[in-house]
């Protein structure tokens, strides 16, 4: 791993020494500890305690005296809140900032909580996009698709294929972070991440549009048109019919459209959803509408 340039010379700098490397234990422990991140959250520092508790591992490897042991856990029980998956990687990048300060660098303890608390804003705003606001939908519009029509493979779909999202994103994620240290600051700060955003979001919406109208069903049995033919059958024409005639989904994208304009007008979407549920009951005990 290379060495950056100094950050911050001569504050609060720790004598050199020689400081071991993570083992695959540390690896395995930080990783274990970061799938629990969240399970002291609290609305004082959010994910913090997680955070130190991550930590762990990492700082009895880097500092042998006690009370660097504390400085260092002290320093990581600062607010934190990010995108969970994504927090692995920050943990790679502070690691291998206090292993750089444990052996000496010129590193201080401001510049280990500066460059953590930079980076949360920057990849949660990529986590969440492409993970609560892409993968995860998906997942579950295609699993949903599969399980209306009784496949066991919906379900398992969503669960196996976030799962091995999550758990790549994370592993992977610190190993980069810890190898490549403080030099994913500078590609934070260039549009990588930025471009890699925007293609998950259009791939998000590509496939959520085309699932509209598999997985919205509205029926509209309203009569236009009722009549005998020469064989002696009755003929009946819905609206549905003469809608599916023009173009098979209409209504599904009509409604698509009619929720993301009323998004755009800052309408909350649990009034939304409430309207949808008041049309749908309503429209029902006036045989507008059926399943």
């Amino acid at each position: 791993m290379t060495t950056p340039e100094p950050i911050n010379p001569g504050a609060d700098v720790l004598p050199k020494r020689d400081v071991p490397e993570l083992t695959k234990r540390d690896y395995w422990s930080i990783y274990w500890r970061s799938t629990f991140m969240l399970g002291s959250f609290n609305f004082e520092r959010m994910q913090a305690i997680g955070v130190a508790v991550t930590m762990i591992p990492a700082i009895k490897r880097f500092y042998n005296k006690k009370e660097d042991q504390a400085a260092a856990l002290g320093r990581h029980l600062e607010f934190f809140n990010t995108q969970p998956w994504v927090a692995s990687s920050i943990f790679g990048v502070t690691t291998a900032m206090e292993r750089q300060r444990a052996a000496g660098e010129d590193i201080s303890e401001a510049d280990v909580t500066n460059v953590k608390v930079g980076l949360m804003g920057p990849l949660a705003g990529v986590g969440d996009p492409i993970f609560w606001g892409t993968a995860r939908p998906v997942l579950a519009a295609l699993g949903a698709s599969l399980a209306i029509n009784g496949n066991l493979l919906g379900p398992l779909l969503f669960f196996v294929g976030l799962s091995v999202l999550r758990i790549a994103t994370r592993w992977y994620g610190f190993k980069a972070g810890y190898q490549k240290g403080i030099e994913v600051v500078s590609e934070v700060g260039g549009h990588t991440l930025q471009r890699l955003t925007q293609i998950a979001s259009i791939m998000g919406l590509f496939v959520m549009g085309s699932l509209v109208s598999k997985w919205t069903s509205i029926n509209i049995p309203f009569v236009l048109t009722e009549y005998t033919n020469q064989e002696g059958e009755t003929v009946v024409t819905t609206m549905q019919d003469t809608l599916d005639a023009l173009l098979p989904g209409l209504v599904a994208l009509g409604l698509t459209f009619l929720c993301m304009w009323l998004l755009r007008k800052k309408v909350n979407a649990i009034w939304i959803i409430f309207g949808m549920f008041a049309v749908g009951i309503l429209g029902y005990w006036a045989g507008i509408l059926a399943p």
